[in-house]
């Protein structure tokens, strides 16, 4: 008997609650087809050069950690599928049926849903999983071709990791069952949320920012008492000031408003500090996000703790922005309607605001919680390819030859400690391990004059030298031309990550540069900037001179490289296994203080695109996790309540309202619904976004390119796009069927 009822429970269920299943089957897919590639049966083409299987427990990892979110959904869910039923679990306690039992009946009827889901997710999940190997091979440059493979552990992670998911949020229902009395289960539809009057989160925010904003005003003081000096632009001064002045103004706007609750005999409303400390928000985020700005622009000696300070003081200031406007939604629009008679009293706009201001008033917390998820996956989406794509591109610059060997003098003291080593063992390992080489260079790197050996000083470190030959060996190496000089000329070669502005001004105060070999001049080709590698640079600098041989034959050489080219790419365990004896001979660091470092390409390689793809895969699958239960949880609220909005319905058509205006009433109603959360995450990700590119437009455009990144851009968006079109059209047909919109029944 109890088998039938839960199932017959569970068939009605998922009829009823469609949007949960198709969520839950979204979720379990996407589950599957992420950690399908770290299963041990897992063997994708990849070549003797790569060794994926080094990151599979990482993926596993990264996948788990993200679905736990899920967690929250299975839990809100339940939470409303109970409430929604209260009265049914009610008669059947009166019917003499234990509480215990209706738990345990609600329990299995949600858990072979939930099984249902899950199963269906991963027969999905077989062939989505396609996609992800084809993006794996395609990160790895290897053709793709389908093959149908069933990976037993996977399947069955999948199915320890939901059923857990399960048992946690049955079990706290069971309990709430059984606590709940059975006349609070039969008024349960008659109770609304919580009175936004009665909510104190709002409060808690309020206090929370006001002490953020003591905290901004106290670091404003400080960097004004030691950075500020009057001769900086006015620019400059603006953001000091500003950053001081306009959280001061805020603080005063509380105070005043403080005062006024205590003392004045009239009613003080929280709204009028709440919209006050909106509007000092707005500038207070312009102000904070200059900083960055500003201090790369004119070279501000603030520091990047600084920078982070204040990327934090904007993530605040856009965080209380966003509470704050969806608080307030609904006195901003029971406003509107008041100054509007005439718009009020138009048609049935008196029902759709007294519809959508008293749903605002009473769910302004979970709207406000979804708009800041919603923010955190369109951030998600547009960073993934970013980051992505910026640790592609550097590692271009970073594996351009197959073995580089390269050392720092930072930490030695003496310079009878300079390294001046051939590396005769690299010689030795590559004729053991039968490595052919085509191109073989070992060079050194000079101060261009030795009293700037002892500069240690952290990003005031000198620029080095290389000679003539040196340079032009390693590009033919690049297959580069070959560039020439006269005996007193110098030219310089520059690290893409080295904006315009700063090549430009290092060039026009280095017409000319003293060294101990003499005075040379800028050649007529002041600077080159072909990608060549990091490791010709020195410590905190982007520029190399390039010097006559003649000259070099005078300088210090502060360092030694050797940059090889095989003949045929070094298979994973050749490489890893040379790593290892090399380091073993040239450690990290001696006792001299010379620091050895080895790079060879096909570990680079291996390790960054293996990253790359755990990375973009756990951030694209939080970010779609995040958007589905977002989403899922806005149509479900409309959902759930569209059994109360079918009485509501039938009076307007008793009223004869043609049913097309009530089906234009639930557009207008599912539209405020959606589209206040969506819009207002949108215009906070936008802001998020466009500072975080700000923030790293240097290598934007040194290692991705602003096209490639727009048109991946778009790609996102239409995905996003597409999500929020599929979950508004299915809530809309549901809420249709739920409400008996369009049939004339009551």
């Amino acid at each position: 008997m109890y088998i039938k009822l839960i199932f017959k429970n569970a068939k009605r269920s998922a009829r009823d609650y469609l949007v949960y299943i198709v969520t839950l089957t979204i979720c379990a897919t996407l589950f599957y087809s992420f950690l399908s590639v770290s299963s041990r049966y897992y063997k994708p083409d990849i070549g003797s050069d790569y060794k994926f299987t080094l990151l599979g427990d990482s993926m596993k990892l990264a996948i788990c950690t993200v679905t736990l979110i899920l967690l929250f959904l299975i839990w809100f869910v339940n939470n409303y599928m109970l409430r929604c039923r209260q009265k049914e679990f009610a008669v059947q306690a009166i019917l003499g049926m234990e509480a215990k039992t209706i738990g345990r009946l609600f329990f299995a009827e949600t858990f072979v849903m939930g099984i249902c889901a899950v199963g269906l997710g991963i027969v999905l999940g077989v062939v989505s999983s396609q996609f992800v190997t084809a993006m794996l091979l395609t990160a790895y440059g290897k053709s793709y071709q389908p093959t149908w493979t069933f990976f037993p552990d996977t399947v069955l992670l999948t199915l320890f990791f939901f059923v857990l998911i399960f048992l946690v949020a049955g079990l706290f229902h069971m309990r709430t069952i059984q606590k709940t009395k059975v006349i609070d289960m039969l008024w349960a539809d008659r109770e609304n949320e919580p009175d936004l009057r009665k909510s104190h989160w709002i409060h808690v925010v309020v206090i929370l920012f006001e002490l953020f904003l003591l905290l901004m005003l106290v670091v404003g003081v400080e960097k004004l008492y030691f950075y500020y000096d009057s001769r900086y632009p006015f620019l400059v001064q603006t953001m000091f000031w500003g950053n001081i002045l306009i959280p001061a103004a805020a603080l005063v706007w509380s105070f005043v408003w403080l005062l006024r609750k205590i003392f004045s005999k009239s009613n003080v409303h929280f709204h009028t500090l709440l919209r006050g400390l909106i509007l000092f928000c707005v500038p207070n985020t312009f102000i904070a996000a200059s900083v960055p700005s500003l201090m790369h622009r004119y070279y501000l000696p603030l520091g990047i703790g600084t920078r982070n300070q204040y990327l934090l003081f904007v993530l605040v200031d856009l965080l209380f922005f966003l509470c704050g406007i969806i608080f307030l939604a609904g006195s901003f629009l029971l406003a509107w309607k008041e100054q509007s008679p005439t718009h009020k009293y138009h048609e049935e706009n008196l029902f759709f605001f007294g519809q959508v201001i008293s749903k605002l008033n009473t769910t302004s917390k979970t709207m406000t919680l979804v708009s800041i998820t919603l923010v955190l996956a369109i951030f998600l989406f547009i960073a993934a390819p970013v980051l992505v794509n910026w640790a592609m591109g550097y590692l271009d610059s970073r594996s351009m030859y197959d073995i580089q060997i390269f050392s720092h003098y930072n930490n030695v003291h003496e310079e009878s400690d300079l390294p001046h080593d051939d590396y005769g063992t690299v010689t030795k390992l590559l004729m053991d391990q039968g490595i052919e080489t085509v191109y073989d260079c070992t060079f050194h790197l000079y101060l261009p004059e030795k009293k700037a050996f002892h500069n240690r000083m952290k990003y005031d470190f000198p620029a080095v030298a290389i000679s003539l030959q040196d340079y032009n060996a390693i590009r033919c190496m690049l297959g580069l031309s070959e560039i020439t000089l006269e005996e007193n000329e110098f030219t310089t070669q520059w690290h893409a990550a080295a904006t315009d502005d700063e090549r430009r001004q290092f060039l026009e105060t280095h017409q000319t540069v003293t060294t101990d070999a003499g005075l040379l001049r800028c050649a007529k080709q002041a600077y080159h900037q072909e990608p060549m590698g990091g490791t010709l640079y020195n410590s905190y600098t982007n520029v190399l001179y390039v010097f006559p041989d003649a000259a070099c034959d005078t300088l210090l050489p502060v360092m030694q490289n050797r940059y090889l080219m095989t003949a045929k790419t070094i298979p994973y365990e050749n490489a890893h296994s040379f790593e290892q004896e090399f380091t073993a001979v040239y450690p990290e660091e001696t006792a001299t203080g010379v620091h050895y470092g080895i790079r060879l390409r096909t570990l680079q390689v291996n390790e960054t695109k293996g990253t790359c793809f755990v990375l973009q895969a756990a951030m694209l699958y939080g970010a779609i996790v995040l958007m589905v239960i977002c989403l899922t949880v806005l149509s479900l609220q409309q959902l759930l309540d569209a059994g109360h909005y079918r009485y509501r319905f039938s009076v307007l058509r008793s009223l004869g309202v043609e049913e097309s205006k009530i089906e234009k009433l639930v557009l207008k109603q599912l539209g405020v619904w959606f589209g206040l959360p969506v819009t207002a995450a949108i215009v906070v990700a936008v802001v998020v976004i466009s500072y975080f590119m700000q923030t790293i437009s240097v290598e934007i455009s040194a290692y991705i390119g602003f096209p490639a990144l727009l048109s991946q851009l778009g790609i996102t968006v239409g995905i996003l796009v597409l999500l929020l079109i599929c979950y508004f059209i299915s809530t809309w047909i549901l809420f249709r069927h739920s409400a008996c919109l369009g049939t004339g029944n009551n």
